[in-house]
């Protein structure tokens, strides 16, 4: 985004009407802080012509009980003031928090519900900073945004009327220097817009930044790229610093600027209302009071520019939330037909599918396979195997041909209602933080853990559960880091079988794991599939051996068909697959000591 761009966003009134769009549930909280404004804006010059009041009238006058009587209302207005403003800025604050709430909540929902190819092409760093960053930056709209600045905006134009209207000679000698601090203004908000982008850009790149290296951490270390990870990280942070240090510098030269003004404007003050009283044209209470006019009148002064600079970078912070919400990267033809149960048979026909546009991935490709039957996809790396599975729960869309379940097209099912009939294992298994009772209920409390038991009993993997501490309140960690590979994928099995799917697909289930784990693997297969649709691609053959059809994948097309016996007496792709893979294990079997 370019800063010419950006600075027009605060004018964008379609975009601030979107943001504000959020506060409609809390408009009458909305009404009643824009009320509020109103009153602490007219009520500002209040006290100051109430001190006037007291030094000419009382003071002069030297009447003690009338100076009591005065102190005591400014007192009372005091309070009032403090009360008001109180309320508007709690108020105020409280709509900005719970229309945030509304917000992220709206965000999430979004990224929840978006295609698996939108999370391909974008960083999950930028989506956290969309998600936390930019919503806490339009939170910054309603507290000190527009709302605050349409109250100071009546405050000046309130205590510019009543100086007017009190002594317009002393008004218009006092604001001499008016125009420096306008070119001042103007100065400080160009300047520190300009780092706020920059700012902003920063914090977004680190977040990507960070969010990635944490996770690949481990590809990181054992590449011993320590340092040179470190290097672009410097520079990144340095990028952050080097904008902040910008805003800063921006703020240091601006507020003693309005100090020097203001300090101008008291001085011009002083001296026109010393020569107006040696003249009798005017009185120590009104000089006085134009001090505390000046004060007030600078003081909103002094912010506006931060404000607006406020309001312009929480626009910008919503036009990317908004990015986020128009994608148009999500599920947009979904059927009704959902059935309570599926038996499961499964048809491609001709199916072509591509990731990119002009680099296809499946070319043509038919099966059929009968509900309760077990195919295994194999092939070498590329061959188009896990895209199978991809489209067969609708992660991703085809763009030619036609894919039934029991009979019916794939798009006539309702999304979320076909996604509960199929259970799915994958190689790199994704543990949530957390127990392991949470993680292989999904967080789903209506799961009682008798029921979790009877699975993880039916999967023979109880005894290795118990044998943590802690047994099923044991907590795995971010990304199941505190278990082996083996033992994340014995989770996601009894994961899978908890919601007692009709269609299970297993990808590379076993490709990771030592052969004592792969022996409760195997079982745990065993088990799942029984009375089950399965789909398993394997890069160990030996899983798949009792598969009743195996298709062999090369370059997105179908090669060979056929079950593991005949196969292997064609001498084809398949055999030529199968041999390697044993030659390979024995080859590990005689190097073992």
């Amino acid at each position: 985004m370019s800063t010419d761009n950006s600075i027009k966003k605060i004018f964008d009134l379609q975009l601030l009407r979107r943001i504000f769009s959020f506060t409609k549930p809390y408009k009458r909280t909305l009404y009643f802080s824009m009320t509020l404004a109103i009153i602490l804006a007219a009520i500002s010059p209040i006290r100051p012509w109430l001190i006037q009041l007291s030094v000419d009238k009382y003071i002069h006058n030297k009447w003690m009980q009338g100076l009591i009587t005065i102190t005591i209302i400014q007192f009372g207005m005091l309070l009032v003031e403090t009360l008001i403003r109180f309320l508007f800025l709690y108020r105020t604050n409280w709509m900005g928090q719970t229309a945030v709430n509304d917000m992220r909540r709206t965000v999430f929902k979004k990224i929840l519900f978006q295609n698996v190819s939108y999370y391909d092409t974008t960083p999950i760093g930028t989506l956290t900073t969309r998600t936390i960053n930019d919503i806490e930056a339009v939170n910054d709209i309603f507290s000190e945004g527009i709302i605050s600045i349409i109250a100071d905006v009546l405050t000046i134009i309130a205590i510019i009327i009543v100086m007017f209207a009190s002594d317009w000679r002393l008004t218009l000698v006092s604001l001499i220097p008016f125009p420096l601090l306008i070119i001042a203004t103007y100065w400080f908000k160009e300047a520190v817009n300009k780092s706020f982008i920059r700012v902003r850009n920063a914090v977004a790149a680190l977040n990507a930044f960070a969010q990635e290296h944490i996770t690949g951490m481990y590809i990181v270390q054992a590449f011993a790229a320590e340092d040179r990870e470190m290097g672009k990280f410097r520079k990144i942070n340095k990028e952050h610093r080097n904008a902040n240090i910008k805003g800063i510098f921006a703020y240091s030269v601006f507020f003693p600027i309005v100090e020097i003004i203001l300090a101008l404007s008291i001085g011009l003050l002083v001296w026109r209302g010393a020569v107006l009283i040696l003249h009798f044209n005017s009185s120590a209470g009104t000089v006085i009071s134009f001090a505390m006019y000046l004060n007030l009148l600078f003081r909103p002064l002094r912010m506006l520019a931060d404000k607006f600079n406020t309001l312009q970078m929480g626009m910008i912070a919503g036009e990317r939330i908004f990015t986020v919400l128009d994608n148009n990267d999500y599920q947009h033809s979904n059927g009704a037909y959902a059935p309570d149960t599926i038996k499961g048979s499964i048809e491609f026909e001709d199916v072509h599918f591509s990731y990119k546009p002009g680099v296809p991935v499946l070319k043509g490709v038919s099966f059929k396979l009968d509900a309760g039957k077990t195919l295994a996809v194999v092939g070498h790396t590329g061959a188009g195997k896990t895209s199978i599975i991809s489209i067969l729960n609708r992660l991703y869309e085809i763009q030619d041909g036609k894919i039934l379940i029991d009979g019916h097209d794939l798009n006539d099912y309702d999304i979320y209602a076909l996604r509960e009939h199929i259970g799915i294992v994958l190689q790199d298994v994704f543990l949530f933080s957390g127990t392991v009772y949470e993680n292989i209920t999904l967080r789903n409390n209506d799961i009682p853990l008798e029921k979790v038991e009877q699975v993880t009993k039916l999967l023979n993997i109880h005894d290795f559960i118990m044998r943590l501490p802690g047994g099923y309140d044991f907590n795995v960690m971010e990304r199941g880091s505190t278990l082996s590979q083996g033992q994340r994928q014995l989770l996601s099995f009894a994961r899978a079988l908890l919601y007692d799917p009709s269609i299970l697909i297993l990808d590379e289930a076993t490709s990771s794991v030592d052969s004592e784990s792969e022996q409760l693997i195997q079982h745990a297969i065993d088990t799942l599939i029984k009375g089950r649709t399965s789909i398993v691609i394997a890069h160990r053959l030996s899983t798949i051996r009792k598969a009743d059809q195996i298709i062999v994948m090369e370059k997105g097309h179908i090669i060979e068909r056929g079950d593991h016996r005949s196969l292997i007496a064609a001498k084809g792709a398949y055999y030529d697959l199968y041999t390697a893979v044993e030659k390979e294990k024995e080859e590990t079997v005689g190097n073992e000591p």
